[in-house]
């Protein structure tokens, strides 16, 4: 229920904050966020680990999205607080992101080949979603999109390696080994 708990929450914080940026309310996004990470680190067995990972994202998703900006391929609505940088809501996404590396998709760190292949298709489809949506315009989208694929299929296997290190969820018991025991 964790888990599912996890990935609802990181769905609905995607939702308002791309449609908080699209709208001229990117501080929406940026409170939903907040709540969510302050209920993740509550909820955490070792909440300095989390918030380590949550600031290892936050501090690599203000850089990439800003290279992403600085060469001209996303533009964003709203949010931005120096011209030519990342929108601090895009960067809330990057946290709210990093709540779901040691929950809902711990699964892709010992998958790394399967965590990259995701991220070069998942990446580019979020954006894409996000750009019909108004978060997010390309000036050329068969460029931007094959950034991001290329930078997410690199991004992706590192944060799994980021979570390893930095896990503040542990599975004591691996969940075949308990349903083996009969603890399951």
């Amino acid at each position: 229920m964790k888990l599912f708990i996890n990935f609802v929450i990181f769905q609905i914080c995607w939702i308002v904050c791309i449609l908080g940026g699209a709208n001229g309310m990117p501080l929406l996004g940026v409170g939903f966020v907040a709540a969510a990470v302050a209920y993740h680190l509550l909820r955490a067995e070792d909440a300095r680990a989390e918030g380590t990972l949550i600031l290892a994202a936050a501090l690599i998703g203000v850089v990439w999205e800003s290279l992403l900006v600085a060469a001209g391929w996303l533009v964003y609505p709203s949010g931005t607080l120096v011209a030519g940088t990342a929108p601090y809501w895009i960067v809330a996404l990057w946290v709210v992101f990093a709540t779901t590396f040691n929950l809902s998709m711990r699964w892709f760190k010992q998958r790394l080949l399967l965590a990259a292949l995701f991220g070069a298709a998942g990446g580019p489809l979020a954006f894409y979603a996000g750009s019909r949506l108004g978060g997010v315009e390309f000036s050329d989208t068969t460029i931007a999109l094959t950034a991001l694929g290329l930078g997410w299929m690199v991004l992706m296997p590192s944060m799994m390696l980021l979570a390893k290190r930095f896990n503040g969820y542990p599975e004591t018991i691996p969940a075949r080994a308990a349903l083996a025991a009969g603890e399951g």
